[in-house]
């Protein structure tokens, strides 16, 4: 059963996101004011139920609490942002050099 509590896990530097006995998680590094997206990781069996866009979510809400610069570095993540320029109201992100 899906409980979509997304932790985010400052010692391990990432947010995860447990469902049936398995973690999805969305690796973070913090560099001054910078949310750098590193991976994101969704093992197979919790694929296609939206778990990877549901942590760049959570990372997007940090960023924009904390007014953080956030840097997909992760294809994924840059992807998902791509897709969803609505869900960047009020932060920004930093693509260049990507």
């Amino acid at each position: 059963m899906a409980n979509d509590t997304i932790v985010d896990n400052e010692v391990k530097h990432r947010f995860e996101l447990e469902e049936d006995g398995h973690v999805a998680e969305l690796d973070y590094h913090v560099n001054g004011n910078r949310l750098v997206l590193i991976h994101t990781g969704v093992p197979e069996a919790l694929g296609g139920r939206g778990l990877g866009g549901k942590l760049v979510q959570a990372a997007l809400e940090r960023a924009r609490a904390q007014n953080m610069v956030v840097r997909p570095e992760c294809e994924f993540a840059r992807g998902w942002i791509e897709k969803h320029p609505d869900a960047l109201t009020g932060v920004t992100v930093d693509i260049s050099g990507l």
